[in-house]
This record gives C-alpha cells, structure tokens and sequence, in this order.
C-alpha cells in the first residue's frame, strides 16, 4: 500500500519548509553568533530530513519509535539553548 498522493504531497511541503526556516535561522545565527539561532537551526533541518525521509518510504508511519526519537532530540535542542541562554555563562541567574 502506497500513501496517498495528496499526503505524499504535504510531507514534501513539510520538509520543504523546515528545510528554509532551518536555513533561515542558521543565517541569523552566522550573523549574531546567539546559540538559540543555532539550536532552531539545527532542530528544523533535523526535522526536515525526518519527514523527507518519511516521504521516501514505501509505507510511511510517523508512530514509529525512531520518528518519535528523532523528535524529542530536536525538540531537546532547543530546550538545551534556552537553558543555556538563560543560564548559561551569560545567563543573568
């Protein structure tokens, strides 16, 4: 059983758009050097290689352990920055 078109069509999308808003922020991250950027960065290019990788399956399942991993360790990224900025060597706590 192969995915619909429309839903293989949306993944793409997906992928697509976390793929320029990872760019984005590691644009805004060569420019400030603030490791928040770098962190948003690289959690959206995780995640777009994760759907576009989903979209290449034959069967795609997102309730998947490896899915489900991969996610919570971008999320964890971000988490991990915020701490950090908040504080880490420059934090004001």
């Amino acid at each position: 059983m192969t995915m619909p078109a429309v839903e293989l069509f949306l993944l793409g999308v997906l992928a697509a758009l976390c793929l320029v808003a990872g760019l984005c922020f590691l644009k805004f991250w060569r420019k400030t050097k603030d490791p928040l950027f770098l962190a948003f960065g690289a959690s959206f290019l995780i995640r777009s290689v994760n759907d576009a990788t989903r979209a290449s399956m034959e069967r795609p399942n997102e309730a998947t352990t490896w899915s489900y991993m991969i996610g919570i360790v971008s999320s964890l990224l971000i988490l991990v920055a915020i701490l950090y900025k908040n504080f880490g060597e420059n934090g004001k706590r």
